[in-house]
């Protein structure tokens, strides 16, 4: 089977490709924009983390990408999400199917309710591995095995033959990884992996997808609220809000030096090691807005203490200020308005 890494790694292009991708859904209180015109590349190899508060669009967003939410009587879906170049969205159900595992992968957040209970761990994983790769019960059962001991899961056959309520949170968790990984995937999208798992576990999560991304030269978005995991570990960080994406940059400038209001909010509110014994805790003031209803102009206005009235009337667009560097600010933290790149060189 040729994959999208096959494809791609001698030229050096993009894995993934997303060109203003919308999801909408049709409520009773209207139409929910949860994903608004977003844009992003992963190359092979490459982790980008995907960061914002509850409600911002990034779980929504990796279901989009998987092609797990598509067109429908309540939901609507348009832009372009390229895989391998396949437009995912332009295949029937039947295709899309066809790639997740050797294509494109994902490890939902709750380990808990994400496996099937009435199915042994062995089915969860021998089953992919028929459908995708031919292999035999026998085969499918040895490589199962394999992928169980290779996400650090002790006894392995004997695990096979359990069912997912015989293990603990953090093993559902390993279990999740070594299903998403089976079929070798190109990409893989990691939404929040370390939910309701105690702090070792969710290092020892990290680090295993960390280095299986190493090894494999596999395309990771992280999805989380961790943002000490999201330094540690990823390439390059888009910062998402109201369903878009207000600044996109190298991990460590992002953290360095943010440009949009938000994420210095955001990076602001982790509490320091170093901050004195009772420090009170930054926040952000206000709440979310109300996706059914988005305010007019720049969506984090109303709890921005830069904004001035053309926020509030006008969008911002997505600009770049340095080169792999873009932020949707008219009033970005370092100072003047975003512009772009050949302009700034002028």
């Amino acid at each position: 089977m040729t994959t999208a890494r096959d494809r791609f790694d001698g030229d050096g292009a993009p894995v993934l490709e997303v060109e203003d991708l919308h999801t909408r859904f049709t409520t009773p209180r209207g139409v929910v924009r949860a994903v608004d015109g977003v844009s992003l590349s992963l190359a092979p190899g490459e982790t980008l983390g995907l960061v914002g508060e509850s409600g911002s669009g990034k779980s929504v967003l990796g279901r989009t990408l998987m092609g797990l939410i598509a067109g429908g009587p309540t939901t609507e879906v348009t832009g372009t999400v390229r895989i391998g170049g396949q437009a995912v969205h332009e295949l029937t159900a039947k295709q899309r199917r066809r790639l997740w595992g050797p294509e494109i992968a994902m490890v939902f957040q709750d380990p808990m309710t994400s496996l099937n209970p009435v199915r042994r761990i062995g089915v969860h994983l021998t089953d992919p591995l028929r459908l995708h790769l031919g292999l035999g019960r026998r085969e499918a059962r040895e490589r199962a095995a394999e992928l169980l001991d290779r996400v650090g899961i002790p006894e392995p056959r004997r695990r096979l033959d359990q069912y997912p309520h015989e293990l603990s949170g953090g093993m559902r968790q390993r279990v999740m990884i070594a299903v998403a990984l089976s079929c070798d995937p190109s990409v893989l999208v990691a939404d929040e992996p370390t939910t309701a798992l105690d702090v070792t576990v969710q290092k020892q999560i990290l680090d295993l997808l960390a280095g299986i991304a190493a090894e494999r030269r596999m395309a990771t978005i992280l999805i989380s609220h961790d943002l000490g995991a999201v330094e540690g570990r990823t390439d390059r960080v888009a910062v998402m809000y109201a369903g878009r994406i207000v600044e996109k940059a190298p991990t460590k400038d992002l953290f360095a030096a943010p440009h949009h209001p938000y994420a210095e909010a955001l990076i602001g509110s982790v509490p320091a090691l170093s901050a004195a014994p009772h420090t009170v805790l930054r926040a952000i003031d206000g709440t979310p807005p109300d996706m059914a209803n988005p305010p007019d102009g720049c969506r984090f206005a109303p709890r921005c203490g830069r904004a001035e009235d053309r926020c509030r009337t006008e969008p911002p667009v997505l600009a770049e200020t340095a080169i792999d560097r873009t932020v949707a600010c008219h009033f970005p933290v370092d100072g003047p308005a975003a512009v772009p790149v050949q302009e700034a060189a002028r």
